[in-house]
């Protein structure tokens, strides 16, 4: 009989205080004002799940408010791996702000956003790799459950690459709001048929 493990995703509320600016990596408050979206979330969750969080307090709240929302859930693992895509000297500008720092950097950097990193940071194939180990041994180690993980857009379309086998560049299309739910399925007993791939696609972005 075939084990499922059952990733639940779920970015973070939204960060009000940096509209218009990259934050990244950088530990930043958010808005966990939106009760109905909580609610809605508190519902959605299952019962009996790990959880897990990314190092930057914006996770935790937002986990937290789904908690108090009506979902009680063990205190969230935290893992740094799952934290958002590092761009180095970038964060905390605004685009405008990048290119007037060095336009030749910023303009290269346009010419594949999706493997090239920013100046002290990482790029997103990066991201995805490092994600990845993650699911992987979370995977192995905690077959058969229910995974419910607080993490952040660039992390969960990272999360979608891996289970997808997708280039970094592809990955990038892919929308992911605040307070979205996104599943992803791990099936242990061999490729779903049809399909060549270990992982089912359930939700994304919902």
């Amino acid at each position: 009989m075939s084990e499922t493990t059952r990733w639940w995703w779920i970015r973070h509320a939204p960060v009000s205080e940096m509209v218009g600016k990259l934050y990244g990596a950088l530990d930043v408050d958010c808005d966990v004002s939106d009760q109905p979206a909580f609610e809605r979330l508190a519902e959605a969750l299952p019962d009996q799940a790990l959880w897990l969080c990314s190092q930057l307090s914006r996770t935790h709240k937002t986990a937290r408010a789904i908690g108090e929302a009506g979902l009680d859930h063990p205190e969230p693992l935290l893992e740094a791996d799952l934290a958002e895509q590092d761009f180095g000297s970038w964060q905390g500008l605004s685009w405008d702000e990048m290119k007037t720092r060095d336009e030749a950097l910023y303009t290269q950097f346009w010419e594949n956003p999706a493997e090239n990193a920013p100046p002290g940071g990482e790029s997103f194939a990066a991201l995805i790799e490092r994600v990845g180990r993650v699911i992987d041994q979370y995977t192995q180690d905690h077959q058969g459950r229910d995974i419910v993980c607080v993490a952040h857009g660039g992390t969960i379309r990272a999360a979608i690459a891996h289970a997808l086998d997708l280039d970094a560049t592809k990955a990038m299309a892919f929308q992911i709001d605040n307070l979205s739910l996104t599943r992803l399925d791990h099936i242990e007993a061999g490729l779903l048929q049809g399909s060549g791939s270990n992982w089912r696609i359930s939700i994304i972005n919902s």
